[in-house]
């Protein structure tokens, strides 16, 4: 029998087509394939999934999820599944970054509401909590998605100063240990 993570890795989320123009072509070289052209080399992510890793994370760490919209014909994956994502070292001093999808799989069991006892009992399919994990993780990423959308829109250049996601990701930092100060004080 597969592991949940092996399951799960075999799976191809989606996300709202809507942002491919306006975020996600914006930072990746996603639909140009593997190239060398000078306009891929200034991207800031390589493959679509990287930028959707992102939104991924931005939502986890807001604790925000936004639910895909329901008209299938407006939805669209990467074509490629999660056991892939990470995999390439073809870019120059690029190195394999495979843990992430751990990562983003422990992440996802943490926050999804899974009843491991009736999937271990049988009164449940691995399928379904799959197809849990796999909402879960589409309406973070599409939360994070929305996010760096609104960014944009407020400063076209919010997200292209050096640092921004850096900062960005730091600023969760701060804001944890700022509310781990509140608490100490009462």
């Amino acid at each position: 029998m597969e592991s949940l993570f092996d399951l799960w890795s075999k799976r191809n989320p989606q996300w709202e087509k809507r942002y491919e123009e306006s975020v996600i072509k914006v930072f990746t070289d996603y639909g140009r394939g593997t190239t060398s052209y000078q306009a891929a080399r200034a991207k800031i992510f390589g493959a679509g999934y990287e930028l959707f890793i992102i939104a991924f994370f931005i939502g986890l760490y807001f604790d925000q999820t936004k639910p895909l919209i329901e008209d299938k014909a407006k939805l669209k994956s990467f074509g490629q599944p999660i056991q892939y994502w990470g995999n390439q070292e073809n870019r120059l001093g690029r190195k394999s970054y495979g843990e992430i999808r751990q990562f983003l799989f422990a992440a996802l069991v943490a926050k999804t509401d899974i009843d491991l006892i009736a999937l271990d009992k049988g009164e449940i399919t691995a399928r379904k909590v799959v197809d849990q994990l796999v909402d879960k993780m589409e309406q973070y990423a599409n939360f994070g998605f929305s996010y760096i959308y609104e960014k944009m829109e407020e400063d076209p250049n919010y997200f292209f100063k050096e640092t921004a996601f850096l900062k960005l990701f730091l600023s969760f930092l701060n804001d944890k240990k700022e509310d781990e100060e509140q608490l100490e004080e009462i």
